[in-house]
């Protein structure tokens, strides 16, 4: 080897050196700076996760209070509270529940425990448990698939219930009874009225049989107002006739024609009813639909010749027989039509008030209803709707 080349070996060892002293101090400062970063990242992570698990210790305890809350307000609650799992066993029960049903429910089975401690009362949705009255209302888990069943103790409530409908029993028979005493007084005391001036000496035979015509008139009266009650009374008393519907309209028409054409009232029927047929009371459903036609007669009288008209029409509804009673008169005003079918309201000095009462008695006895629709000044109608059949049925 030259000498040359003895000296430009240890330079380039040197070089090569110097090179990898360079590399490894680039290295190691990376590595530091990647340290230094990475230390700062996992101290900004420690910083978040300190906030997080503050966060979530927020909310466990949140949730915690809010558990004891809820836990305490269902064992304060008066209501039971039962929840059942996916299989309709008993998982909870607060301790009124416990108390109603007994302390060791949970783990029950629902249906056989109902079964054996409830009874079917005559309202839907409330069970007899021992001497107990309670509703139960039934709401889904969807998370768990289970049920939660709201049960509460209605004896008080049913026992006041009850109360409130005695009460308001005597209050409309106290009512009805004011109502019939005032009803009978006018006609008794005009009646003896008329027979005390026939006892006097003096009186002439014109003026006696007048009188007397007068009393006979107001005893009568009095006899139909106690006929209306009675029949009233009877409302709800039906018999089992099977009524052909044509004939029964063809009476009630034959009954109505005389006294329009007495009053000066065009009368029409219109009747399209095949072969139907109601089963009840014919006299009790003839007397009902007179009492229409009557009122609608009445309300007619005194108005000029030709707008005076009373009709009855008749036809078939689906399943029932639609009975209308149309009169022209001076019709009902809003305020009088909320009341028109309560005993003894009436708009007329000598009605008794009954009447449209013991027709919608008579119509709800067998199964159908009247509705009235009325225009002040063009006139009313009454709709009978009663349950109909064929002979074939």
């Amino acid at each position: 080897m030259s000498e040359a080349a003895q000296i430009a070996a240890p330079e380039m060892k040197a070089q090569e050196l110097q090179r990898a002293f360079d590399v490894f101090n680039q290295v190691s400062l990376e590595l530091t700076q990647a340290y230094e970063g990475l230390q700062g990242r996992v101290e900004s992570l420690t910083a978040e996760l300190a906030v997080a698990n503050g966060e979530l210790l927020r909310q466990y305890q949140e949730k915690e209070a809010l558990s004891e809350r809820l836990s305490l307000l269902l064992n304060a609650l008066p209501a039971g509270v039962v929840v059942l799992d996916s299989a309709a066993l008993i998982s909870e029960a607060n301790p009124v529940a416990r108390q109603m049903l007994g302390q060791a429910i949970i783990g029950s089975d629902w249906s056989a425990l109902a079964q054996a401690q409830l009874a079917a009362s005559d309202a839907p949705d409330e069970w007899q448990l021992d001497a107990r009255r309670v509703s139960i209302a039934e709401s889904p888990i969807d998370s768990a698939g289970g049920r939660l069943l709201l049960i509460h103790d209605i004896t008080v409530a049913h026992e006041l219930k009850a109360e409130v409908e005695r009460n308001q029993r005597l209050a409309a028979m106290g009512e009805m009874a004011a109502a019939l005493a005032h009803q009978l007084r006018t006609p008794l005391a005009t009646a003896l009225l008329y027979s005390a001036n026939l006892a006097q000496p003096d009186l002439s035979d014109a003026a006696r049989t007048r009188f007397a015509g007068k009393a006979s008139e107001q005893l009568k009266r009095l006899e139909r107002l106690i006929q209306d009650v009675l029949l009233f009374a009877r409302g709800e008393s039906i018999g089992r006739d099977v009524i052909p519907a044509a004939a029964l309209i063809a009476e009630v028409a034959q009954t109505m024609a005389p006294l329009c054409q007495e009053k000066g009232v065009s009368f029409s029927v219109t009747a399209q009813v095949g072969d139907a047929m109601i089963t009840g009371s014919r006299k009790a459903l003839g007397g009902a639909l007179v009492n229409l036609l009557e009122n609608a007669l009445q309300v007619c009288e005194g108005r000029h010749e030709g707008a005076a008209q009373v009709s009855l029409g008749a036809c078939i509804a689906g399943r029932h027989l639609r009975l209308s009673v149309r009169d022209t008169g001076g019709g009902i005003a809003p305020e009088a039509q909320a009341r028109i079918f309560e005993p003894f309201f009436t708009t007329r000095g000598q009605g008794t008030g009954l009447g449209l009462a013991i027709a919608l008695g008579v119509a709800r006895a067998h199964g159908g209803s009247i509705e009235v629709s009325s225009i002040p000044g063009e006139g009313s109608e009454f709709v009978m709707l009663l349950p109909a059949g064929t002979i074939a049925e």
